[in-house]
C-alpha cells in the first residue's frame, strides 16, 4: 500500500504506528496492494475548519474521511485503469489525546483506533444507524485486536 503521512500539526506523532495500521486494515479488508492512502495529521484550528466546512459541525473533531468519489479513475472498485486513490484521512492528535485520557490508554492507541476508524469510513461504512453502527464498530475492534496481537508477537520475537 501507498501510505503517505504528513504531519502539520506540530506534535510529535507515531507514524510508524499510523503506517502499520492503517495498511494493516487495508489488506485484510482486501484492497487493492497498489492502493494509496493520504493521511494528513493536523493541529486543533485546522481541525475545527475542516469540520466547520465539510461535514458543518462545530469545533473540532477527531478524524475525517474523504473517499475519492466512486466515479472517479483508479478507485478499487471501478473498472478504469489506474493506481487506485482510496482517499485522504484527518487526525487531530490533540483531540485523540483528550479522548486516550478519558478512556484510560495511550495517546498513541487512540490515533491507531482513530486510524482504523477512518479507514472504514474511506471503504464505505458507516455508523449513523444502529445496524451499521454495530458491524463497522465489530470490525473497527475486530481489526484493531487482530493487529495488536500481530504487533505484540513481533515485539516478543
Amino acid at each position: 500500500m501507498g501510505i503517505e503521512i504528513i504531519n502539520e500539526s506540530g506534535r510529535a506523532v507515531d507514524e510508524s504506528g499510523i503506517r502499520a495500521v492503517s495498511d494493516f486494515a487495508l489488506h485484510e479488508m482486501g484492497v487493492n496492494p497498489l492502493a494509496e492512502l493520504s493521511i494528513l495529521v493536523v493541529d486543533i484550528e485546522h481541525m475545527t475548519e475542516l469540520n466547520k466546512r465539510w461535514m458543518g459541525g462545530t469545533g473540532p473533531t477527531d478524524v475525517l474521511s474523504f473517499p475519492m468519489d466512486d466515479a472517479m479513475p483508479g478507485r478499487p472498485d471501478s473498472s478504469e485503469p489506474g493506481t487506485p486513490i482510496l482517499g485522504d484521512l484527518v487526525l487531530s492528535p490533540e483531540v485523540a489525546e483528550a479522548q486516550a485520557k478519558e478512556a484510560g490508554h495511550s495517546t498513541a492507541d487512540e490515533m491507531h483506533m482513530l486510524t482504523v476508524h477512518g479507514v472504514l469510513h474511506i471503504l464505505g461504512y458507516d455508523h449513523a444507524e444502529p445496524e451499521q453502527a454495530k458491524e463497522m464498530f465489530g470490525l473497527q475492534n475486530r481489526l484493531l485486536d487482530a493487529w495488536r496481537a500481530k504487533r505484540d508477537a513481533a515485539a516478543e520475537s
